[in-house]
């Protein structure tokens, strides 16, 4: 990841980007990272996708609001539909010319699901394709992070009240913790590197943007959305093991925008960018290729 700038959004909100490749590339592809995550999610696809690309490509990626590096949210903008209008202000502001291929995992995916509901114009006229990586279109209330909305509530006020001593026992904690992500979020046999950057990734965000956000994947419902992207090329990928996301998705996913590749990887977990980073490189290449 080379470079970083940043998006103001119209509410004042700053979302911080990195970015790499040529920028006069024909193609631009976005990545949107995942729910208490940030764009470190797909460090390894930065550096292997230009490596197996052909052509010039210019990769962006960003952090949602209330993520990584970002502005803040709040109650209000805590929502998908938030995220797809952020989605849709990153288009605009940073992808004014050329084809976009949009990359979400898992609440990225959702996100892009919201461009297309919310701005289908846009969508149709830029959009060229779209990587659907361990996400859901719909019935993602089952989906924890080991913190259910009441308890993320809870935990929330405990940090407000008791914040120095709660943030003691958490890095007192710290193997436990990682032990739990390893098992929730990663299928057979993770790299140990993966695992601990996904955790950091977690737990810099825990518990404020972990309590904020779970509450908007109760309220999640895409299935119409997705008939916006029927003629898109799409790719729905997913671990056959993910928890969070399981693989019976992927068709659905599919079958709604009329068709599309389905990769279920035999093994695998939540975190495909960083655990089969090959795979996932692979098919969103592909998936370039088709669109030029």
């Amino acid at each position: 990841m080379s470079g970083t700038s940043v998006v103001l959004l119209e509410d004042g909100t700053l979302l911080n980007v990195v970015e790499a490749g040529a920028a006069d590339a024909p193609v631009t592809v976005l990545f949107a990272h995942g729910y208490a995550l940030d764009h470190r999610t797909w460090g390894r696809q930065f550096d292997l996708l230009p490596a197996v690309l052909d052509q010039p490509v210019r990769l962006l990626a960003y952090d949602h609001r209330g993520h990584g590096k970002s502005g803040e949210a709040t109650e209000e903008t805590a929502t998908v539909e938030q995220l797809g209008d952020d989605l849709a202000q990153v288009v605009e502001q940073l992808i004014p010319t050329g084809t976009v291929v949009l990359v979400g995992h898992s609440m990225g995916g959702m996100a892009a699901m919201a461009l297309a509901e919310r701005r289908p114009r846009l969508f149709g006229q830029r959009v060229g394709g779209v990587v659907f990586v361990s996400t859901s279109a719909g019935g993602a209330s089952e989906v924890q992070l080991g913190l259910p909305t009441l308890a993320g509530k809870l935990v929330q006020e405990l940090e407000n009240v008791f914040g120095p001593l709660v943030r003691k026992v958490r890095e007192r904690i710290e193997p436990a913790k990682t032990a739990g992500l390893r098992w929730w979020l990663f299928g057979d046999d993770p790299r140990d590197e993966d695992v601990a950057v996904t955790a950091e990734m977690v737990w810099s965000q825990w518990p404020e943007t972990v309590a904020l956000f779970r509450p908007a994947f109760d309220r999640h419902d895409r299935t119409a959305a997705l008939t916006v992207i029927q003629g898109k090329q799409v790719v729905v990928m997913a671990g056959e093991k993910d928890k969070l996301c399981p693989a019976s998705h992927v068709s659905k996913i599919a079958e709604i925008c009329g068709g599309g590749e389905e990769v279920v990887i035999p093994g695998a977990g939540h975190m495909l960018p960083l655990e089969r980073a090959e795979d996932v490189t692979s098919h969103i290449a592909a998936l370039v290729r088709r669109v030029t």
